[in-house]
């Protein structure tokens, strides 16, 4: 049986918390550059949500975010030789009402293709997470990614 906590075990330690966030996504991006598509989709909760952008259908569970992931990558890419660099940055964390972890920050992708040293930026996106503790790991039980692209 799956357990959430009701408040973050880091309590009022504001910095700590922090870091620890940081460090969650630290590894969680790491997975999603490497296109280890199941892993990364281990770092959501069985029943998490992946709302990649306005007008992509959502997903729910940790199989279709996967399938997604690797959907999207064939999407974009095909079978182009690419190196994907996701940098976040600007995360704000908000402890929830519910114990749960509001997060926002901004993230760009960087496209490194071997022919090309000047990698492209694109795109650029806002992204809002809650995430959880779950048996003791944060997850993440909803993201909405929104390209800057599509918020105007």
């Amino acid at each position: 049986m799956t357990t959430y906590a009701t408040e973050p075990r880091l309590g009022t330690d504001r910095t700590a918390l922090y870091v620890e966030v940081q460090q969650f996504y630290a590894r969680q991006v790491r997975l999603l550059d490497d296109l280890r598509a199941e892993e990364f989709a281990a770092t959501f909760t069985e029943d998490g949500v992946f709302a990649q952008s306005p007008g992509i259908p959502r997903v729910r569970g940790r199989e279709a975010i996967a399938a997604a992931l690797r959907t999207a990558h064939a999407r974009r890419f095909g079978t182009e030789p690419v190196r994907c660099r996701h940098w976040h940055n600007m995360l704000r964390v908000d402890p929830g009402p519910d114990g749960t972890l509001v997060t926002h920050y901004y993230t760009l992708m960087m496209v490194s293709r071997p022919w090309d040293p000047a990698p492209v930026i694109a795109p650029s996106s806002v992204v809002e997470d809650v995430l959880v503790y779950e048996d003791g790991e944060l997850r993440t039980r909803e993201r909405r990614i929104t390209p800057d692209h599509q918020s105007f």
